[in-house]
């Protein structure tokens, strides 16, 4: 590779778009994106038809990368969701942590062994602040997303909306470096477990309004029956009426007939008698006349 840090780097973005990795430019000895914000977008080239943020224009186009990189010495940045890739980061201990804060890697291997596996042997690349990404090829139909934290502490992963910077790419804290070949290995499954998205509580479709209101009418009707059975002496008239008030509203909805109102009040009132049938027919047909009445025009 050659000296020339223009060159170098454009090598580096042609070197990835040819794995099929999408690479887009990060402002020079920086690890941030170079392409225009949308408050600054110009509506022109590549944004003709609305603004494309930096994962949507990264390219496996040689005649973009070349175009791109002969305007300054970007780094190159790798869309990991559009190249298919998830890639591990882990990171090194911040200034000011503990001498027995383990390393991400240390981390990661740890993790590892709780899981019964070797550290998978897949690309590698030694970060510019010393520590490592590794990369893995996703598996297709299953969006990843980034995670920060969430494997064990200094270990944040990057896939769908989130990218990395691609060996040969410098910062001031030093140099992005490839330390294997580039081949990837798929995700593990283990790790696959952990990562991917947990599915949607499955939820039963819900019934239609017909329905869902007669099954109410269905469960009113059979508490208010019993109400009036079980209602004390001295109470049942009234328990009644404002029974017969109470389901004339569903007769007046259509959800109830008042011949089954009619019948299961009847058959409520009959069990404890205390007064003819006739009495308790009466005060049925008062409460439900009312109840229709009053409900008629709100049903409709």
């Amino acid at each position: 590779m050659t000296h020339d840090p223009r060159s170098a780097l454009l090598s580096a973005a042609l070197d990835a778009a040819n794995r099929g990795w999408h690479v887009f430019p990060l402002r020079p000895g920086t690890k941030r994106p170079a392409l225009h914000g949308e408050a600054r977008c110009p509506g022109t080239g590549p944004c003709t038809g609305g603004h494309l943020k930096w994962e949507q224009r990264a390219t496996t186009d040689a005649g973009r990368i070349r175009s791109a990189w002969s305007r300054a010495p970007f780094n190159v940045g790798i869309a990991t969701g559009p190249s298919g890739l998830l890639v591990v980061d882990l990171d090194v201990p911040k200034d000011g942590s503990g001498p027995d804060t383990p390393s991400g890697a240390a981390a990661f291997t740890a993790l590892c062994e709780r899981a019964g596996h070797a550290v998978p042997a897949t690309c590698r690349v030694r970060t510019a602040s010393g520590g490592e990404h590794l990369y893995f090829t996703a598996p297709p139909g299953v969006r990843l997303s980034n995670t920060a934290g969430t494997l064990a502490p200094l270990v944040d992963t990057r896939a769908a909306g989130g990218y990395v910077v691609a060996a040969g790419s410098t910062t001031p804290t030093g140099t992005y470096e490839a330390l294997s070949a580039p081949e990837t290995v798929p995700v593990p499954p283990w790790l696959l477990t952990i990562l991917r998205p947990a599915p949607k509580p499955h939820r039963t479709p819900p019934l239609p309004a017909r329905g869902r209101s007669r099954r109410y009418a269905d469960v009113a009707l059979t508490n208010e029956a019993r109400n009036v059975a079980t209602a004390a002496d001295g109470t049942r008239n009234t328990t009644l009426l404002r029974a017969a008030r109470a389901l004339g509203r569903l007769i007046a909805s259509g959800d109830l007939t008042r011949t089954q109102v009619e019948q299961a009040l009847r058959d409520a009132a009959a069990g404890n008698a205390t007064q003819p049938q006739r009495y308790y027919d009466d005060v049925i047909r008062r409460g439900l006349d009312w109840s229709i009445a009053h409900n008629r025009g709100r049903a409709a």
